[in-house]
């Protein structure tokens, strides 16, 4: 900490020098002058007179869409099912790519720093890239409507994610077991299996539990661009002005996303 004397030559500690205070408050007036910059941007594109209306159109959407149509729930529950099984195989074909690129990007593990790593972190950082309902887009037009769209959207988005976290736990682990193994005479396979994976197993689990949790709530909505799922009910009845269908829909969507949450984070208990 900087220290001056006054006038009777006694030491004083201050906090900074008079440079860094005011390069501090330099900082802070530019921070300032900023947000008024970017305030001052967003007034001129917004139709203030739409802002000033919207609780009154809230109030009314609100008054349209009660009661939910209770009765609609019956045809729902196929397209729910599906919802969970795009978000599931999404999952599983997430996995089955992600795990061999995590291990191709950890630098403790990779075959290659030169080809090897860089290809894997490409592909991981094209996946996170990229948000799940572009991919469903791209996917629909070249494979049409459907469910196989939504799968591919929801494993190729959860790629990256699966990829980065895993990579990350398999460099933090403990060297000295991975020496141990090494020391016994094992060859490289054996040492993966019996000196790396056993540690980043519980990692693995975590990370793939909360992804399909995730995976749950974003295939709700690739529906809305054809991927499949309830979100194609959910268009419908927007699109024909069904409020209480869409109130019925968003209750469902939320119930289903509650239990996923209480499973997923049972399921992380127990295993890690």
């Amino acid at each position: 900490m900087p220290v001056i004397a006054n006038g009777d030559g006694a030491k004083v500690w201050m906090r900074r020098t008079t440079a860094a205070d005011l390069t501090a408050w330099f900082g802070w007036l530019a921070g300032v002058a900023l947000t008024v910059l970017c305030f001052q941007f967003i007034s001129d594109q917004t139709i203030w007179a739409f802002v000033w209306d919207a609780p009154r159109q809230a109030a009314d959407l609100l008054d349209r869409a009660f009661p939910p149509r209770w009765s609609y729930a019956n045809q729902l529950w196929r397209a729910m099912w599906d919802t969970i099984n795009i978000a599931t195989l999404g999952t599983v074909l997430a996995i089955a790519i992600g795990v061999p690129v995590a291990f191709l990007a950890a630098h403790n593990t990779t075959p290659s720093v030169v080809l090897a790593r860089p290809v894997a972190l490409f592909i991981i950082v094209a996946s996170r890239s990229v948000n799940s309902l572009i991919w469903a887009l791209i996917l629909v037009i070249i494979f049409g409507p459907g469910m196989l769209a939504g799968i591919l959207a929801i494993g190729l988005r959860s790629i990256g994610f699966i990829g980065k976290l895993l990579y990350e736990a398999i460099e933090e682990i403990d060297a000295s077991q991975v020496e141990a193994v090494t020391a016994t005479g094992a060859g490289r396979a054996q040492v993966l299996a019996w000196g790396i994976v056993p540690q980043v197993m519980p990692a693995f689990a975590g990370i793939s539990v909360f992804r399909w949790d995730i995976n749950i709530r974003e295939a709700t909505v690739l529906g809305l661009v054809g991927a499949g799922g309830i979100g194609m009910q959910l268009q419908a009845s927007i699109n024909t002005l069904a409020w209480p269908q869409v109130t019925m829909i968003l209750i469902l969507i939320l119930g289903t996303v509650i239990v996923s949450e209480w499973l997923s984070a049972r399921v992380r208990h127990a295993i890690i």
